[in-house]
């Protein structure tokens, strides 16, 4: 009986400590690898098949541009074809309607003349519409006087009160009475 726990002693250990055959595991490293890219297959397709679902189609939209029938110009060509007057104007709000000056001032370019400023007055209480001249360019305050219809030689209208501080040829300050002006008149209605 001895013998046989010996026996069974020596076979419990040398199934225990017995080598791998390299054939064994070249084996399961296959299977491993064969795994690995069986998976990766897996993933690349499930990447492929979620990026088809992401993008959109819908209605292809066309865009054309309207094309132009001659080349720009360049701002001295177009100066050449219609140049500001050398009339530099400042523009008072002295009514107090919101958005009068402005309105005053896209008339007064459409004859030309250059808008250096459009704000308010000094007060809101101005009843009467009035051009005042700054220096000594006459043809400048008959070229805006005639525009807004006003006679050169009415003094209530037109006033000369020169003054050098000023970067201006005229300044323009509505009145209460803008309503009267027929040229503001049909260029708000218009």
């Amino acid at each position: 009986m001895g013998k046989l726990k010996s026996l069974i002693k020596f076979k419990v250990f040398s199934t225990s400590s017995r080598k791998k055959s390299p054939a064994g595991k070249a084996q399961k490293m296959g299977l491993v690898n064969s795994a690995i890219a069986i998976l990766s297959l897996l993933l690349v397709a499930f990447i492929f098949s979620f990026s088809n679902r992401q993008t959109q189609s819908g209605v292809p939209i066309e865009i054309t541009f309207p094309t132009m029938s001659d080349a720009p110009k360049l701002a001295t060509e177009i100066y050449k074809a219609n140049p500001v007057m050398d009339i530099q104007i400042e523009i008072l709000n002295g009514c107090g309607e919101p958005g009068l000056a402005a309105k005053f001032s896209d008339l007064l370019r459409n004859i030309r003349v250059d808008v250096v400023r459009s704000e308010n007055a000094d007060h809101f209480d101005y009843e009467k519409t009035m051009l005042i001249q700054r220096n000594e360019n006459i043809f400048g305050m008959k070229h805006v006087a005639e525009a807004l219809g006003f006679d050169i030689n009415n003094s209530s209208q037109v006033i000369t009160a020169a003054d050098p501080n000023l970067d201006v040829d005229i300044t323009l300050v509505i009145g209460k009475d803008f309503r009267s002006i027929s040229s503001i008149q049909a260029y708000l209605n218009n």
